[in-house]
């Protein structure tokens, strides 16, 4: 089971809940090529092969391009992955929970690396923003491909 270093410089966690069931929120998620048509933080996205563990996928968020590792995937439970960029390792879990005709996503992620311990204050910032953003824009389009 993949879990984020609690003890790294920089971690942040977020929850929010969709009215939207665990199968949509997952379809939403593993298409990673289409993560910049609902998420305005990612600039570009491309999965090589499928979304299943040992897959990497490479994408744009903030000033690094991020190569990630899919580590965990339990459809429509979990999944994580790890990723480098600029001196940065991370660590990133969602978690999806069926909720009485909703579904609770709970994700968190951790940064290591000589630049996360050197600007930990700011980092941290940019991660919390990140998690909660990324949380808000998924709610959005699951919910509105409830609708259609």
């Amino acid at each position: 089971m993949t879990v984020i270093n609690k003890n790294a410089p920089v971690s942040a966690s977020g929850e929010i809940e969709v009215a939207a069931s665990p199968e949509i929120i997952w379809d939403i998620m593993a298409d990673i090529d289409k993560w910049p048509d609902w998420n305005r933080d990612v600039g570009w996205a491309a999965l090589s092969g499928q979304f299943e563990a040992g897959s990497k996928f490479r994408w744009k968020s903030g000033p690094g391009t991020i190569i990630s590792t899919i580590r965990q995937v339990e459809r429509p439970r979990i999944m994580a992955w790890t990723g480098k960029t600029l001196g940065i390792y991370a660590i990133h879990v969602w978690k999806l929970e069926p909720r009485n005709g909703s579904t609770a996503i709970r994700t968190e992620e951790s940064w290591e690396g000589l630049i996360t311990r050197i600007f930990s204050g700011n980092m941290q910032k940019t991660l919390e923003k990140a998690i909660n953003s990324g949380l808000q824009y998924l709610k959005a389009e699951a919910e509105r491909r409830t609708k259609l």
